[in-house]
This record gives C-alpha cells, sequence and structure tokens, in this order.
C-alpha cells in the first residue's frame, strides 16, 4: 500500500502555536482551512507516495542524512505570497537551507528514486499561513492585509521531520536529529 509523505523542518512548539493562530485566523476570516491540515512546517521535499514496504529505508537514509548536518538558526519575517492563492511567513535568506535542500534532494533521486516534481522551479523556504482553498477574491483581501504586517520569530532547526498522511491530515511519523555540536 502506498502512502504520502513529505520532509520538513518544524519550528519549536511556540512558534508552532502562534502560526496555528494566524491560520485558525484566516479561516474565520478567509475561509482557508487547508493549511491547518499540517503543522506549521518548512517543506524541504514536498508530498510524494512510496509503498509501506519501503518506509524502513527511508528512515534509515534520513537519519544518515541527519547525523551529518549540524543544527543552525531559521529566520521567519514578515509574509509573502505566491499570488494568486498562497500567503506565507518569509524564511529570511539563508546560506544553509538552499544547500540542505540541494543536498536531501539528491539522496531522494539517487536512493530512493523519489523526484521532486518542483525542482525545475526555485527552492524558494516558507511557512504557508493559506493556500489552496483560498479564492482570488479572498487572497486579495488578505493580502492587502498581511503584505506590510511585521512578524519575527528565530529558532534553531535542530532536525529533520518526516511527516504522513492519514487521508484527513498530516502527522509527524518520525524526527531525526542533526548532528550535536
Amino acid at each position: 500500500m502506498n502512502q504520502r509523505f513529505f520532509v520538513a523542518l518544524l519550528p519549536p512548539e511556540l512558534i508552532q502555536d502562534q502560526v496555528k493562530q494566524i491560520q485558525s485566523d484566516f479561516e474565520a476570516r478567509y475561509s482557508t482551512k487547508a493549511a491547518l491540515k499540517a503543522p506549521p512546517h518548512i517543506t524541504l521535499i514536498p508530498p510524494f507516495k512510496l509503498s509501506s514496504d519501503r518506509i524502513e529505508a527511508l528512515q534509515i537514509d534520513l537519519e544518515k542524512f541527519a547525523k551529518k548536518r549540524s543544527p543552525f538558526t531559521i529566520n521567519l519575517s514578515g509574509f509573502a505570497a505566491f499570488p494568486p492563492r498562497v500567503i506565507y511567513i518569509d524564511v529570511a535568506p539563508n546560506l544553509v537551507l538552499p544547500n540542505l535542500y540541494v543536498d536531501i534532494a539528491a539522496i531522494f533521486a539517487n536512493t530512493l528514486s523519489i523526484i521532486d516534481p518542483y525542482a525545475s522551479r526555485p527552492f524558494v523556504p516558507h511557512m504557508t499561513v493559506a493556500f489552496r482553498d483560498l479564492t482570488p477574491n479572498n487572497f486579495e483581501m488578505a493580502w492587502a492585509e498581511f503584505r506590510d504586517r511585521k512578524i519575527n520569530f528565530e529558532f534553531e532547526a535542530t532536525n529533520l521531520t518526516l511527516l504522513v498522511h492519514d487521508e484527513q491530515k498530516w502527522n509527524v511519523l518520525s524526527n531525526f536529529a542533526f548532528l550535536e555540536n
């Protein structure tokens, strides 16, 4: 049986709670709830399907990969958008994140034959607060309000997270700690 997974960086619970509050505000005011179906995160490898007999190999590869990486700081600053449907908290430019993405995407392609369907697009790390079910009209209203809104969070990324879909929402399956300094 195939299941859907993705790999992400999750902020600490306190930041997740604050981002969930923003997502809930979007749900109440702009009728968009899709972003609430996953914990707040920065996607590294977007959703992919994998048969249950390959999950262990996936987890072994993620554990090996994470153990070769050091924790690093992520700054979330302000809001940005992919018109006409996506509004997100922006990730400040960071030298580590693009390299992390390239390296993990290569591992997935070479050892697991999992190809990022968006690999031809630039990697834009972000934390989504509204997307898929945000109508173009509601996007315009929300974007007018959020485009200049200030928000700043900083956290230490200490692990990779593998999430699995249960046909309703995304759940954390495993965390893979980065190398301790």
